[in-house]
């Protein structure tokens, strides 16, 4: 990150839980989130619906502007077309966080922010290493934003995470959001 007083970001959210933390470490740090709802990956488009209201919600009350993407599963599709059968952490993952940050970069420049930062950076499922890869491609596609990188899970923010979600009810989901990441039932 640079050396300057940040006063307003762009936060990349994939949920309610993954979010809380970072968005009340942000507010008690002197910096505005802008909320940007963008998960085109997530499958079914209920499961979507359910986290984009929750996180909705948390927005609301705390009085943050949240901007919600077009929900477009099939461009996604696209995205990760030949990689249906990577494992978790592997190659479909980078190309999901390539769409989904790229998409954060456009709207930063949009909006006139200068950074962006992901809250996919707080999941332990998911590698780091990728999601800081894919923030800083997106970030050298587009003029004038800079990627944040920050592993969210550190400094206590995990348990904190783990705080709020008990303290406002929200909706945990048990796997990351595509159809791939989902569940299997037991044979």
């Amino acid at each position: 990150m640079s050396q300057f007083t940040i006063k307003k970001v762009l936060l990349h959210s994939c949920c309610a839980p993954c979010s809380s933390a970072i968005i009340e470490w942000m507010m008690n740090n002197d910096i505005e989130p802008v909320i940007y709802y963008c998960n085109p990956n997530i499958y079914p488009e209920e499961e979507y619906l359910i986290r984009k209201n929750e996180i909705s919600r948390y927005a609301e009350k705390l009085g943050l502007v949240i901007i919600d993407d077009d929900y477009d599963h099939d461009v996604w599709r696209k995205s990760v077309k030949g990689l249906e059968h990577e494992p978790e952490r592997g190659s479909r993952c980078i190309e999901c966080f390539k769409l989904r940050l790229l998409r954060t970069a456009k709207k930063c420049a949009e909006l006139g922010i200068d950074l962006f930062t992901t809250t996919l950076a707080s999941s332990r499922w998911k590698s780091i290493n990728q999601i800081n890869e894919a923030g800083l491609w997106a970030a050298k596609q587009v003029d004038g934003v800079e990627f944040w990188e920050r592993n969210w899970r550190k400094g206590g923010l995990q348990e904190r995470r783990n705080q709020l979600l008990r303290e406002n009810g929200f909706y945990n989901q048990l796997y990351c959001g595509c159809e791939y990441s989902m569940p299997q039932p037991s044979v």
